[in-house]
């Protein structure tokens, strides 16, 4: 029997696990969402949700206050205590300085699995915020934080994802074809909302020069990219701050 944790075809659904991520993001999409509305939401057995809720809960992943759900204490924990972002390494001040100097929205970004997650953000306008918060995870590959994360793997790491991505081909292509500047340059640059805005990404790394996450600025397209030069200047030179920064705590995300 194959061990999934191992196997070298990649993560794979697991119907015990998408039920759970499912609540959890479905209690992110709706902080306060009841019992009942949870259940009509994984259409799936009242007495099946109870379980997993209660079980998330007793792991501090959920609490409960007054019949409503919330995310718990451990969801926060585990990217302070992970060794990789900490509150100490890049702070709100951080961001909100890349936005000041750029006039663009700012996210930080982290790998999970084959996506990417914001766990920050500065500057948000309307439509880049209601984008942010209506789609939690992004492919890799189809964003200007996953093409630079993908860059900064190594050639094995890379070939792998790639190889489990394969029906995005279209994408895949594209990525293939910037694979080279990206290196070069240390930013990867993707269009969104078809060409209405463009966005610029660059690698944020961890005292032993691991990348840990991403810093990602989007602007309207017409805007930015008669400035494009000055935008990737600035990306680079705070996202090596952020770099240089040590773990300390100071100011959490």
């Amino acid at each position: 029997m194959t061990d999934d944790a191992t196997d070298p075809a990649g993560p794979k659904n697991h119907r015990t696990i998408d039920r759970v991520t499912q609540i959890l993001e479905e209690v992110v999409y709706h902080p306060g969402i009841g019992f009942a509305e949870l259940a009509r939401a994984l259409d799936a057995p009242k007495s099946s949700v109870h379980g997993f809720i209660r079980g998330l809960q007793a792991k501090g992943w959920l609490y409960e206050d007054d019949k409503r759900f919330y995310l718990g204490p451990a969801i926060y924990g585990l990217t302070m205590a992970s060794g990789h972002i900490r509150a100490g390494q890049v702070s709100q001040a951080d961001l909100d300085a890349l936005h000041k100097e750029t006039g663009m929205t700012v996210f930080l970004g982290v790998e999970a699995g084959d996506h990417l997650i914001y766990i920050g953000e500065s500057g948000t306008d309307a439509l880049t915020g209601f984008a942010a918060r209506t789609n939690i995870r992004r492919k890799l590959i189809s964003t200007a934080g996953g093409k630079a994360l993908l860059a900064a793997k190594t050639d094995a790491e890379r070939d792998a994802y790639l190889r489990r991505n394969h029906a995005d081909g279209e994408a895949v292509s594209e990525f293939l074809s910037e694979f080279a500047e990206i290196r070069k340059t240390g930013v990867a640059r993707n269009f969104r909302h078809h060409g209405a805005q463009i966005a610029f990404a660059g690698v944020v790394r961890n005292q032993a020069g691991e990348s840990v996450a991403v810093g990602i600025v989007v602007g309207q397209t017409a805007e930015i990219q008669p400035r494009e030069a000055k935008v990737r200047k600035l990306l680079l030179k705070h996202v090596a701050s952020w770099t240089r920064q040590k773990t300390a705590a100071r100011e959490p995300i």
